[in-house]
């Protein structure tokens, strides 16, 4: 039997999260979430109880490091956090305030929050832009549409005046041939007769 899939829309909604936190945490936490033949994602129920963890993780305010150590290691969400913390704390000077790791942290989380924001920004703008763009390049092309065709019927138009004005000249021409004609053959019977 097929195992139940749902796409990114559905997966987000049995969530309770964006669409774009879904693909964020499967590029940041390196996920391996399944795609279909075309290339698009698709989610299990395995995947869905993996990103309700994840999410869970993130309400108790565990960084997406300590996650990604929870996911990938199997680690206990306060050990991986403590490694992690201490792994900054390590690289901080001793000078620096016991709470430099988490001010870093928390720096760390802003630029996240506001890259995604950004780009969430960006995206609708360039959404904007492009119906925008697209309905100024579309009103452009059917005016040059419109003017070519405008272009083309006039040209058309005076090739048949020439054709009719040649049509009618031929005619007048045969007509006048049709009348000399006439007027010979009647001149060639009237000499008939008088001869």
């Amino acid at each position: 039997m097929d195992k139940l899939r749902y796409m990114i829309s559905d997966a987000a909604g049995l969530v309770n999260v964006e669409a774009h936190v879904l693909r964020y945490w499967e590029e940041e936490l390196e996920l391996d979430i399944p795609r279909n033949e075309m290339g698009h994602r698709y989610y299990t129920k395995e995947n869905i109880q993996q990103f309700l963890k994840i999410k869970d993780l993130k309400e108790q305010g565990y960084q997406l490091k300590a996650i990604k150590m929870v996911v990938h290691n199997g680690k206990n969400p306060d050990e991986a956090a403590a490694l992690t913390t201490g792994a900054l704390t390590e690289r901080s000077p001793v000078s620096q305030p016991a709470n430099f790791s988490s001010a870093e942290d928390k720096m760390a989380q802003f630029r996240i929050l506001m890259s995604g924001i950004v780009k969430e920004a960006l995206s609708e703008n360039n959404q904007a832009l492009g119906k925008e763009v697209g309905e100024s390049v579309g009103d452009r092309v059917l005016k040059e549409m419109n003017y070519l065709m405008r272009e083309q019927d006039e040209q058309e138009e005076e090739r048949f005046r020439k054709l009719d004005a040649a049509i009618r000249e031929l005619n007048a021409k045969k007509i006048k041939g049709s009348a000399k004609k006439k007027e010979s053959h009647r001149l060639f019977a009237k000499k008939e007769v008088t001869t």
